[in-house]
């Protein structure tokens, strides 16, 4: 490894956001001190000394699944762990980027770490070897159950023994090259090595822990949008305020950051007494998702330091263990698409109360003064669509059962099928807020309103790609300009660094 190169030192300590998103980027490469080695070298020889003795080891000197009870002989077992690689190669779909793969990697090694897996120490060292040297696996999304990603990270493990594809200085190459390029050599899987190398879900958590992250950004910037278009209908601040003082966790957070926000503009007299749900609960629904996000985040990073093998290595012995079903965090990350979808009913109501002409005597369609034009109303009909788009993404699939292998698998959680779904909602509602700020904009400018501080910053985003509409014109090259502006970096971090919002955008590392 050359001098100049970032490491991070992986210990089997939890990952937090920050550290995961440096392992991601592949500018930082994780390395594990030599002492940190110990627990793994002590649980290997617990499982080398059962088979040693003729013992049976679940997919060790086993079959695995339905072929359970096959004891395969001290000659066949060196044959039967190559070849349980290649069997769960089997993914199909678009690739997973390479920070998630990367993300994978680092998290299959440092649960490793614990002493629980049983597997080499010269496995750890081939996986750490793949991110030394800059050979990224091609893995397709498709594949797992979420109860173990055998099919995903069978094509991690496939690319060390030189089969499937990888990535190498941007160049999507076959394994056997890739490593040959990297300088490095296919590696032969020994007992517990190839189960500990497939039957995981590394790859399911790394694209959680990307996605949640996302969400969490999309959050922030849809409160910038919500206190803008607000702002505009001459929402009252006090429910805020309440909500800073008298709320749970979430609420106070979002509360208090909302009705901060509001001292820094000229903010109009209320409108109405009692303000319509979607502008006096705002802070609710919002705090419900940021709650969710950081619960659901908080057990996904609880996942990066335990073991989810199957066998484990506990207290000498060997036991089976039902850790493979990440359930817990998979039913958190459903219960924040069930936030999601409140969200985005709550953009949808701002959305129309702008347009409708009832608050602060704003014309219908935000048609401008004097002008012959249809105005923004038609746009309602797109919110409509992306609202019910992020709807129908927060049905639960967990609890669905199916029938695999020679039985029943009576509980599977479905993560990464989970994970590509709220990925959906993300995109779909950084689209709403897109709208919500063009809308809003429109509406500042009738009124002659002045925004400030995170207001004038997505107004300013809004007006250097939209001009104030006058006349119609077509809208669609607009709004995906704005979505790519609203789902940027840069605006989170303009976001982030004028109103932050430390308690959360901290442990997701936003704004770094």
């Amino acid at each position: 490894m050359h001098a100049s190169v970032k490491t991070i030192v992986l210990t089997g300590n939890p990952l937090d956001f920050a550290v995961l998103e440096k392992i991601g980027s592949g500018v930082y490469v994780p390395t594990v001190a030599e002492q940190s080695f110990a627990r793994v070298e002590a649980a290997h020889a617990v499982i080398a000394d059962r088979i040693a003795i003729g013992l049976p080891v679940y997919g060790a000197n086993t079959g695995v699944g339905s072929m359970k009870d096959r004891l395969w002989t001290v000659d066949d077992v060196t044959e039967f762990n190559a070849a349980l690689v290649k069997a769960h190669h089997f993914g199909t779909g678009e690739l997973f980027s390479q920070a998630i793969v990367r993300k994978a990697i680092a998290i299959r090694v440092n649960t490793a770490l614990g002493g629980h897996t049983g597997c080499s120490v010269d496995l750890v060292q081939a996986f750490l070897g793949l991110l030394e040297r800059g050979v990224v696996p091609a893995v397709h999304r498709h594949g797992s159950i979420g109860c173990a990603d055998i099919g995903l990270m069978g094509q991690v493990a496939s690319v060390l023994t030189g089969s499937g594809e990888a990535f190498f200085r941007g160049e999507l190459l076959p394994a056997a090259e890739a490593l040959l390029r990297a300088g490095l050599k296919p590696f032969v899987m020994q007992p517990r090595d190839a189960l500990a190398a497939l039957s995981v879900n590394a790859t399911a958590f790394a694209a959680a822990a990307d996605v949640l992250r996302e969400a969490a950004s999309a959050v922030r910037v849809s409160m910038a949008t919500g206190l803008m278009s607000s702002l505009s209908l001459g929402a009252s601040a006090d429910p805020w305020r309440v909500a800073a003082a008298l709320a749970t966790r979430g609420e106070a957070l979002v509360g208090s950051w909302l009705y901060g926000q509001s001292n820094v503009v000229d903010w109009p007299l209320p409108t109405a007494i009692h303000d319509p749900l979607s502008l006096r609960m705002t802070a609710q629904v919002f705090g419900a998702v940021v709650d969710t996000l950081l619960v659901a985040a908080e057990r996904l990073v609880d996942a990066t330091y335990m073991s989810d093998d199957n066998p484990v290595v506990l207290g000498g012995q060997v036991h089976a263990s039902g850790a493979s079903l990440p359930l817990t965090t998979t039913l958190y990350i459903e219960t924040a698409q069930i936030a999601f979808s409140h969200v985005a009913r709550n953009m949808l109501n701002r959305c129309i109360l702008l347009s409708n002409g009832v608050r602060r005597n704003l014309p219908i369609n935000l048609v401008a003064p004097g002008e012959v034009a249809s105005g923004l109303g038609p746009l309602m009909k797109l919110v409509v669509e992306l609202y019910m788009r992020v709807q129908s993404m927060a049905v639960p699939l967990s609890a669905q059962s199916i029938v695999v292998a020679g039985g029943l698998e009576e509980e599977a959680t479905f993560l990464p099928l989970i994970v590509e779904r709220m990925e959906t909602q993300v995109r779909d509602l950084r689209q709403m807020a897109a709208i919500e700020a063009l809308l809003s904009a429109q509406a500042i400018d009738l009124l002659g309103d002045k925004p400030q501080g995170v207001t004038q910053i997505a107004y300013d985003c809004v007006r250097a790609l939209s001009p104030i509409y006058l006349k119609d014109r077509p809208l669609s090259k607009e709004i995906e300009a704005l979505h790519e502006v609203f789902a940027s970096e840069d605006l989170l971090f303009a976001l982030v660094a004028a109103a932050p919002m430390p308690e959360f955008d901290d442990f997701f590392a936003l704004g770094k």
